[in-house]
């Protein structure tokens, strides 16, 4: 579909640097295959089948106290059973990889908070409290380290450059990684040069750890700088990423075309599915999610027709909601 040219100097340089979304299909080069990867990450895909992920994690610390400004990874260490507990609902509800509570813990974000020196230890202890509930749930699902955007803007529309992001990237990912995590989780990002600062910080911290790489897309099927779904999956498989699509956004009938575009670009990638739980509205100051379990277990099916191999939640999900998505997509669930 066409749309409007971007205004000069807005969003132009992301589009422009991913090159025409209009040649043909890709191959993805699945690393998980072809080259150094987790040996739990290429026994999950052979499983075959769709892949359940997890639901929010920040919404449902908001629902367990935390207030709006604080940042959620502080819980890791001053609230650690409230983190625990949540994945523990994700797994009791048959996700089969649960994301860290690291959303915002890079040096950046953190900074705001004046945590940025407690990066390391605020990342490997999401990463041991998800491994300690998946071990207790029987070992079958992954820990995804959640490694979110630094929240700034990349050079040259803004000030962060390059090299920092990288940097920064890779002292959240060198953290995760130490936790134990079996994969890398990049999300909701919306510029083409961050994501691909942050697989290349992801690589530095570990050559063989397997990323999935998702960005956020708006109502016209763009991110906030422009980047359409065949052109954020061109980038995201050359850049070395094991699995793409779509999380956040404004809800399951967004993301749906998002993903079918990525498809038909690239029909042999591990795509993915996370959207929101509807469109948020603001209610009080805080965000509420109208899209219940059956809606969401309904937008399940659309994204595994669509071509989504791993489908989950994000903002305003519950386990309820992953226990909904994962019975319509007859995934095992646990006991």
């Amino acid at each position: 579909p066409s749309r409007r040219p971007p205004a000069p100097g807005s969003r132009a340089a992301d589009a422009e640097a991913a090159g025409p979304a209009s040649e043909g299909p890709i191959v993805a080069r699945n690393q998980a295959e072809t080259g150094p990867a987790n040996a739990r990450w290429r026994a999950l895909l052979a499983e075959g089948g769709p892949i359940l992920a997890d639901g929010a994690m920040g919404t449902m610390l908001f629902a367990s106290g935390l207030q709006f400004g604080d940042p959620p990874e502080a819980w890791n260490v001053s609230n650690p059973e409230v983190v625990r507990r949540i994945h523990r609902g994700y797994l009791e509800a048959g996700s089969r990889i649960v994301m860290t509570n690291t959303f915002g813990g890079n040096r950046l974000r953190l900074r705001l908070h004046s945590l940025d020196k407690r990066v390391s230890e605020l990342n490997r202890t999401a990463a041991i409290l998800a491994r300690s509930e998946v071990d207790a749930a029987g070992g079958r699902a992954l820990v995804a380290g959640d490694i979110g955007p630094t929240g700034e803007i990349m050079a040259p529309l803004g000030t962060l450059d390059e090299n920092e992001a990288v940097d920064v990237f890779a002292e959240q990912a060198a953290a995760l990684v130490a936790g134990g995590v079996d994969v890398i989780w990049i999300e909701t990002m919306s510029h083409l040069s961050e994501i691909g600062a942050a697989i290349r910080g992801v690589r530095q911290a570990s050559a063989t750890v397997p990323i999935i790489a998702t960005m956020t897309f708006d109502t016209r099927g763009y991110t906030m700088m422009g980047v359409s779904p065949e052109q954020a999956a061109r980038s995201l498989l050359e850049a070395g990423a094991d699995a793409i699509g779509g999380n956040c956004g404004n809800g399951p009938d967004e993301l749906l075309p998002v993903v079918s575009k990525m498809a038909a670009v690239a029909p042999d990638a591990v795509l993915v599915a996370k959207s929101n739980a509807g469109m948020p509205e603001l209610v009080d100051l805080r965000a509420v999610y109208r899209a219940d379990p059956p809606t969401m277990a309904e937008a399940a099916l659309g994204f595994r027709a669509a071509g989504a191999r791993i489908i989950g939640a994000c903002c305003g999900s519950s386990p309820a909601h992953l226990a909904a998505m994962g019975k319509a997509l007859g995934v095992p669930h646990p006991g």
